[in-house]
């Protein structure tokens, strides 16, 4: 994979990346690299298939748009699994109880597994209902219920291929979910329009075409992932056979951790369809400012992500082999190399708003609303590296609390706050943005406070 041996501690035939030697900052990077790579990828194939399901038209398009909130729920949900795998994993492994991570990873299979067809039932039954609640047209539902009912049904490809990749990230390797991250969304970007047109001997299947064609990638990846796994990628021998019996006291651990990191992410992903809301009283060009807000702040939120990611990993590992000052010093380096990022992203924000905004659109009305919402937002990017980074070290050190309790309050916040600072104090749309920086801000400083109290060392892991 590219890395020199001392990269490694050797153990028997396998190589085991060891991530509690090494000099943090060089070790975060190479951790957080692919993570953000991956991310980047899977953006460009969301843009891609945004612009074939485009062509079939305005009902198509809306449709998938609509139902991109109830597929963030979906990975949310896969958080219950993942969060706890990782925490509890990356100590194992940190400690040398290789014997322990493959058995928590082989019961986080078949947890996986148990949990994706209840979730698959339950989507597939209520998406009709799901779509009614937040307020379709009804052709936009015709075709948002024939494409969300195949993504539930591929629910447990999602799945698997989550805690796949997250059991290879527990290890310290990072770059094979990357390698197949590429792969799938290559395949994806070729299948869509074949699925979708019928082009060649594929049959033309519209907006169902599309949703087939990332179950059909989704299923590649998990069969990549098995082939990486009999052909010993991973640096433990997995034995898959321990996933067919259910120990229910350690799962009961890997929900307790990721149970709240997952209703973290639902609560948010239920909160911005209502600022959707709120923001559609002043006209669609608000809208498309949100969307433009958002994409233009995925540049930094997806180097922060990468190096949550990394920090949860080292953290976890680190706490595992007794070493817990260093696990701190891992959070803290990571999250001073993204707030000088991120303060980077803040001063474009403010310097350069109406340039970023036209890169997305050149319609005049839009990109006043946006110049507000960047320089608005540029206050709290700093702001935002420290919770998404902090979130990561909490979580790698299975102390997931703090991150719901801080998360879940500041976002419900943002809905009175948004409603009173727009029509109450009279600031228009921009009270939704300030809204979104105000619950950041303050967030990320009480997460910062609370990470420094140092409770979170003493989460003990069985």
């Amino acid at each position: 994979m590219g890395d020199t041996r001392e990269d490694y501690q050797i153990r028997g035939q396998k190589e085991k990346f060891d991530l509690t030697t090494k000099p943090i900052l060089p070790t975060l990077v190479k951790l957080a690299w692919p993570v953000v790579a991956t991310m980047f990828v899977h953006t460009a194939f969301l843009v891609t298939d945004m612009i074939w399901v485009g062509r079939l038209g305005a009902p198509e398009m809306a449709a998938v748009i609509s139902s991109v909130f109830f597929i963030w729920i979906l990975f949310s949900l896969a958080e219950i699994v993942t969060a706890g795998l990782v925490a509890i994993m990356a100590r194992h492994y940190g400690a040398k109880r290789y014997d322990k991570a493959s058995y928590t990873a082989s019961q986080a299979i078949g947890f996986s597994l148990f949990l994706s067809v209840v979730i698959t039932g339950i989507g597939y039954a209520f998406t009709p209902a799901f779509l009614e609640f937040i307020g379709t047209e009804p052709d936009v539902t015709h075709f948002g219920i024939e494409y969300l009912r195949i993504r539930f049904m591929g629910t447990i490809f999602l799945f698997w291929y989550e805690v796949g990749t997250s059991i290879f990230r527990a290890t310290g390797d990072t770059k094979t979910p990357m390698i197949l991250s590429m792969i799938a969304v290559g395949g994806n970007i070729l299948l869509d329009p074949c699925l979708i047109f019928g082009l060649g001997p594929f049959p033309e299947l519209g907006v169902a075409g599309a949703a087939i064609a990332t179950v059909i990638t989704m299923a590649t990846a998990v069969v990549g992932l098995a082939i990486y796994l009999i052909r010993g990628k991973l640096t433990l021998d997995l034995k898959l056979s321990e996933s067919l019996k259910s120990d229910f006291k350690l799962i009961g651990q890997m929900v307790k951790i990721g149970l709240p990191m997952s209703l973290y992410g639902i609560s948010f992903s239920i909160v911005y369809i209502f600022m959707n809301k709120i923001a559609a009283s002043f006209g669609t060009e608000a809208i498309a400012a949100l969307g433009i807000g958002n994409r233009s702040e995925a540049f930094s939120y997806m180097i922060c992500f990468g190096f949550a990611i990394a920090v949860s990993t080292m953290v976890g590992q680190n706490l595992g082999a007794g070493k817990p000052e260093r696990a701190e010093k891992a959070a803290w380096t990571a999250f001073w190399l993204t707030a000088i990022i991120t303060g980077v992203v803040s001063l474009l924000f403010v310097l350069i708003p109406g340039l970023i905004t036209r890169v997305f659109i050149s319609d005049a009305a839009v990109i006043d609303i946006s110049i507000d919402y960047l320089r608005i937002l540029a206050l709290s990017q700093v702001f935002m590296a420290a919770l998404i980074v902090f979130e990561g070290a909490f979580t790698g050190a299975g102390d997931t609390i703090p991150p719901m309790v801080i998360g879940i309050p500041a976002a419900l916040a943002r809905l009175p706050i948004a409603y009173l600072l727009c029509f109450t104090f009279d600031l228009g749309v921009n009270g939704i943005w300030w809204a979104i920086t105000s619950t950041t801000i303050v967030s990320g400083i009480i997460l910062v406070i609370w990470f420094r109290r140092g409770n979170w060392k003493l989460r003990e892991i069985q």
